[in-house]
């Protein structure tokens, strides 16, 4: 059996809840004070089987100006819209208000409903149905059929029944999306069960015992029953009025405006893209950040807009924008939202989701309006490009890429299989599913290469550039995944060449020129004459007049060819002189156990100066390891 919402709209006191009574017997005014008043406040559900077997859930939405953000709550998840109107009133400022909000949030299907024409003669009801059709002009219910009824007699009711189930035939079903969401629209607690949700499901589906997370709070609780239509189920679906309690969940932490989903599947924005249209109604324009409410699903939240282009925007003009929120919302691709005025409260515009968690962008910067539009009608392949490229080093999750393009796993995964094997995308993260374009690595293997071209350029005795430092050439949103699969790809390709921790073009070998020979013979020289006691690095620079920098780079240089030994920072040896000593310790511990300071001393004759670097030398070698005060023979 065909699951769909009806929703009603139209002015106050038009007859929208005695006509969901006059079809399903059921008084949607469940408060005291709407029954004593006799006017809608909060929203009222009812449900009615069509005669040709179809299911509809009604939302009954108020009609007072006071209360529209609970209309526009209700109209969230709907699939087709009545627009109820007064014959003895015609046309009034909230049906008006309620046929903009319809439109913006892309309703497409629905009918006319010509109330209270028991109040009204034949030549006047003729005259309102015409003017009725001018109304609908150019609007989703500009060919919908007008139904002339009265709740008080009967009259017109079963016809309206009958254009409801020719309507009903004609809608697609939704596209189904596996990303279980349930904006929610009224929370309760009853003695016995605990909390209640209820809402509009509109994707995926929940099933009694499934783990769920209330956005954007992040709280995650366990569903301990359903109920669809007062009838307790197992699991609901896609387009199904929805009540669901839940296992130790507190009331006070659920707000109509909260959406129920899968825990994790969503993600808060503070920020959301926009395509924005500014209705033509407005009487001025409006300008870059002000002020607005901004609803979506069953939220009203405070925020900015953010017009990227421009100083303001005139009325009729649509473009995209981006508003900053005062509290997140968790959207997806291509949901609908209404934004209305801060002060004077009313309906301004609306649209649809481009992105729904977007990076700040910068006003007047160059790429960004173009980007938008670029994505505005995008395929799903190229939107999967897009936003990938435009995340550079940073790279998209799996999980966001769902949000962004409102793609189910998968049609996802295909798409994303058919990018990796074209290579448009590389995947840089297995665990979290993240993946990169192409630009990004291209960029990132340019930026490498050109970083080590230089540094070999300016330290030509030095065989490597430190991998750590290469790293912070670039911005800090490049993750060491990324940073270390670019050097192995750059390894593979022969382009460079990595040790454990250093890293250097494959082209470069050290170049030391006439006189760096003349040097480094010199350096060689002095410290294989000096035995075990050589100079300081920075007293042999000031003995041949070299820069400290180029000595402490050629004293690298020559120790990474072996010739010297590093002790410390600034103390080196020969190697020959090391060797030496190193027979005299193992001569020493064939006929003693240990070795004191005061045996090397004796051994060498060197001061404390030379005498302790030497003993943690061969300590760091591994020939003896300190006890105490003593060194014994390493075994083994």
């Amino acid at each position: 059996m065909k699951q769909m919402i009806l929703g009603t709209a139209g002015h106050i006191d038009h007859g929208k809840t005695s006509l969901i009574k006059a079809i399903t017997g059921v008084n949607t005014d469940r408060l005291k004070e709407e029954q004593l008043r006799g006017i809608t406040i909060e929203l009222g559900f009812a449900d009615l089987t069509l005669p040709g077997g179809q299911h509809l859930g009604i939302v009954d939405v108020p009609g007072h100006e006071k209360f529209v953000k609970n209309m526009v709550a209700g109209a969230t998840g709907i699939d087709m819209v009545v627009m109820v109107i007064a014959a003895d009133e015609g046309v009034m400022p909230q049906t008006t208000e309620h046929m903009e909000i319809c439109s913006l949030l892309g309703i497409e299907y629905g009918l006319i409903a010509l109330t209270k024409i028991d109040m009204v003669d034949e030549e006047w009801l003729e005259l309102v149905t015409e003017d009725v059709r001018e109304f609908s002009e150019g609007t989703f219910l500009e060919d919908a059929p007008i139904v002339p009824v009265s709740a008080a007699t009967g009259q017109g009711i079963e016809a309206f029944i009958s254009a409801l189930d020719r309507l009903s035939l004609n809608i697609p079903d939704r596209t189904e999306i596996n990303i279980f969401r349930l904006p929610v629209d009224r929370v309760f607690s009853m003695r016995g069960f605990g909390t209640v949700i209820t809402g509009t499901l509109i994707s995926g589906e929940i099933g009694v015992g499934d783990s769920v997370m209330i956005f954007p709070e992040g709280i995650t609780s366990r569903v301990r029953g359903i109920q669809v239509h007062n009838a307790a189920v197992e699991r609901a679906g896609t387009g199904m009025r929805t009540a669901i309690n839940f296992q130790g969940l507190d009331k006070s932490v659920v707000e109509r405006g909260a959406v129920v989903s899968t825990p994790d599947a969503l993600a808060p924005s503070y920020m959301v893209d926009l395509w924005f249209n500014y209705l033509k109604s407005n009487r001025k324009p409006v300008k870059n950040r002000t002020q607005v409410r901004f609803h979506t699903g069953t939220s009203e939240v405070l925020g900015n807009l953010i017009l990227f282009d421009r100083d303001e925007l005139a009325p009729g003009e649509s473009l995209p924008v981006q508003v900053r929120l005062d509290t997140p919302v968790v959207l997806v691709r291509d949901d609908r939202f209404v934004i209305r005025s801060y002060s004077p409260v009313r309906t301004i515009g609306g649209g649809k989701v481009i992105n729904p968690i977007p990076k700040k962008h910068r006003r007047f910067r160059p790429g960004v309006m173009e980007g938008l539009m670029g994505l505005m009608d995008a395929d799903p392949e190229s939107l999967a490009a897009a936003h990938t490229a435009q995340a550079g080093f940073e790279g998209v999750r799996f999980a966001e890429l769902k949000l962004m393009a409102n793609l189910s796993d998968k049609p996802l995964n295909n798409l994303l299989g058919g990018l990796l094997s074209s290579r448009t995308l590389v995947q840089m993260d297995k665990e979290s599913r993240t993946f990169v374009h192409k630009e990004a690595v291209e960029k990132l293997r340019k930026g490498i290469l050109n970083h080590l071209e230089r540094y070999h350029e300016a330290n030509p005795l030095k065989a490597g550039m430190s991998k750590e430092e290469v790293k912070s050439k670039f911005p800090p949103t490049l993750g060491v995944k990324l940073f270390n699969l670019t050097l192995q790809g750059m390894a593979k390709d022969q382009e460079i060449a990595q040790e454990e921790k250093t890293v250097r073009l494959a082209t470069h070998s050290v170049s030391l020129g006439v006189d760096g020979t003349d040097i480094r013979d010199k350096i060689v020289k002095t410290y294989r004459e000096s035995g075990l006691t050589p100079p300081y690095y920075r007293d042999l620079a000031a003995e041949l007049s070299m820069d400290p920098a180029r000595a402490k780079d050629m004293l690298g240089l020559l120790k990474e060819e072996g010739e010297l030994i590093k002790a410390k920072e600034d103390l080196y040896f020969h190697q020959e002189a090391i060797e030496g000593l190193q027979e005299k310790i193992l001569l020493h511990f064939a006929a003693n156990e240990s070795l004191t300071p005061a045996d090397m001393k004796a051994m060498t004759g060197l001061s404390r100066k030379y005498l302790i670097p030497l003993l943690e030398l061969f300590d760091g070698r591994n020939l003896t390891i300190r006890v105490g005060d003593v060194r014994k023979l390493r075994r083994g």
